[in-house]
């Protein structure tokens, strides 16, 4: 039995997860929603990427209706025994358990789980003990969905929350520039300087992801929401890194 099968025959039928499949990428998927990246200043579609490596990690494609009935079947401990419910929710040193993360907020439990992926975000939170069920699914890369739901799960608590603030732009100096710009991983980490603008180039050049200097090396996504903006760190040598990589040629 396949991986898709045994999720199949065992999770999505007897929870009639209708709309819940293992994407392959080679399939065509009845009312698969296309993702978005940004480009320049342009919505695009987000490149191609063999789903295939992401199966077991990734690769399912559902709805919220969908996923509500999971979160019921979770709170419900419907499909195993209790001793294994116990095992699922056990929780690791690092507040792990299986296929979720544990916290307390607001004075109870809190088992969530979010992701990321070539123009898709997502975030699902449960809180099983008050029946409520928060799940964030998006197309594309403008959202930052751990920001947006914890704000969202904060105001059902009765916690304030405050219009989010741009992270103000720092005018860069064009010896700084020379500095961070260039090569960091051959084909996949890229900054440059096109026309007066600074870009995170992936891909091969496929995709150009619009910066702007924060301060102190840091950098920010010109049309995405960041809660934590790009560091370019300098190594003791003076070079920058970027995402642990270290520059190894200059922009030309």
């Amino acid at each position: 039995m396949s991986y898709e099968e045994f999720l199949k025959e065992n999770i999505f039928k007897p929870l009639s997860m209708n709309n819940t499949e293992v994407d392959d990428g080679i399939r065509v998927l009845v009312n698969k929603a296309d993702n978005y990246s940004r480009d320049y200043d342009k919505w695009v579609k987000a490149p191609y990427y063999n789903e295939k490596f992401s199966i077991g990690a990734g690769a399912i494609i559902s709805t919220c209706e969908d996923l509500y009935k999971w979160f019921c079947c979770l709170r419900d401990k419907k499909l195993i025994s209790e001793k294994k419910y116990d095992w699922y929710f056990q929780e690791n040193l690092n507040t792990y358990c299986y296929g979720l993360q544990h916290s307390t907020v607001y004075g109870t439990d809190k088992y969530w789980h979010g992701g990321d992926h070539m123009g898709i975000q997502t975030y699902i939170q449960n809180f099983f003990d008050e029946n409520l069920c928060i799940i964030i699914l998006s197309n594309n890369e403008s959202l930052n969905q751990y920001k947006f739901g914890d704000s969202i799960s904060d105001m059902l608590h009765n916690i304030d929350k405050k219009i989010p603030e741009k992270l103000v732009e720092i005018p860069i100096s064009a010896e700084d520039k020379i500095k961070y710009c260039g090569t960091y991983l051959e084909g996949k980490i890229k900054v440059e300087e096109i026309n007066g603008k600074l870009y995170f180039t992936r891909f091969k050049g496929n995709l150009y992801i619009e910066i702007y200097h924060v301060g102190n090396g840091r950098f920010a996504r010109r049309y995405q929401e960041q809660i934590n903006p790009y560091v370019l760190a300098e190594g003791d040598d003076g070079i920058p890194q970027f995402f642990g990589y270290r520059k190894v040629s200059s922009q030309e």
